[in-house]
């Protein structure tokens, strides 16, 4: 019996999980806009942005968290240690090839390959890990979203789209390694806290990087007023310490491979808000490609 009373119980943390992983995805969604109109408003180096979005993000949850007493609570041991570790140099390294690839191709080119690779990438591993093929439906709603994904975003071509694929293959395979590490939690170590410390480390790792091979380290004010200060902001606090944040707790319930498709639901929030908020236009590709995306999601979600 209470075997049986104890199903809707783990159902819930379930779809919680779910839900979590559904608003880090529609959250990252946003720096798409966001990083757009910084890019109109200031000359601020692709690197310092990871930089800066790192350090904001992980900074910001660091403050809240020893407010309210929360980092108190974080474990002093080595697994501990290395989780953080390990995620900080993931972190830095999907951040800094991604925006590296946006600097040298046009958005389009990492949107498709970095995120289009990740989920492909996880569900390799993970047949590899456990020696079984994915169910059925996780195939379907994996194929559905990466077709959806390249109706949204087109097959890019140009100058720079085969060194932009290339660099954002390894922004991928950060993603999905460190999809694949925090699915497995680490006694002592909650998501929020895991987020904070790694994310803050990771800024720091990227800060000399940036200040040596990525352009300087100019800060956003620089001709564009508080709007520059105001959109970084932003960037750090919700598609990166709130998103990071989300995603994470969700992946303690939520299967590897179904959070990476999830997470294709970026490109098409940040496509619509492009739509909305730029005056940008889908077209029926990106019409269909939208509704895949959608489609994906709703096959993947948690079944009784």
């Amino acid at each position: 019996m209470a075997g049986v009373a104890g199903a809707p119980a783990r159902r819930g943390r379930v779809l919680d999980g779910f839900a979590l992983v559904v608003l880090g995805a529609l959250l990252w969604g946003t720096g798409g806009v966001a990083g757009t109109v910084l890019a109109r408003e200031t000359d601020l180096p692709m690197l310092a942005v990871a930089s800066y979005r790192l350090l904001v993000g992980g900074g910001a949850l660091v403050v809240v968290l020893a407010l309210t007493g929360r980092l108190g609570g974080v474990g002093r041991s080595r697994a501990v240690a290395v989780r953080v570790a390990a995620t900080a140099v993931l972190a830095a390294v999907y951040q800094a090839f991604y925006f590296v690839a946006v600097g040298i191709a046009s958005v389009s080119v990492p949107t498709l390959v970095a995120l289009g690779a990740s989920p492909v990438l996880v569900a390799a591993a993970t047949v590899v890990l456990r020696r079984r093929r994915p169910a059925a439906r996780v195939l379907v709603a994996l194929g559905l979203a990466l077709a959806g994904l390249v109706l949204l975003v087109g097959v890019p071509t140009g100058p720079g789209a085969t060194a932009g694929a290339l660099l954002a293959l390894v922004s991928a395979a950060a993603f999905a390694t460190m999809t694949l590490l925090n699915a497995r939690p680490v006694p002592g170590l909650a998501p929020l806290p895991l987020t904070a410390l790694s994310f803050t480390l990771g800024g720091l790792l990227l800060l000399p990087v940036a200040a040596t091979l990525g352009g300087g380290l100019a800060l956003p004010p620089a001709g564009s007023g508080p709007t520059g200060w105001l959109l970084l902001a932003f960037l750090g606090l919700v598609p990166t310490a709130l998103a990071y944040g989300a995603y994470f707790t969700g992946l303690r319930t939520v299967p590897a491979t179904t959070a990476s498709v999830v997470a294709l639901l970026e490109p098409l929030t940040g496509a619509v808000l492009a739509a909305l908020l730029l005056g940008d236009r889908l077209g029926w590709p990106g019409l269909v490609g939208g509704a895949l995306l959608g489609a994906a999601v709703v096959v993947l979600r948690p079944r009784p």
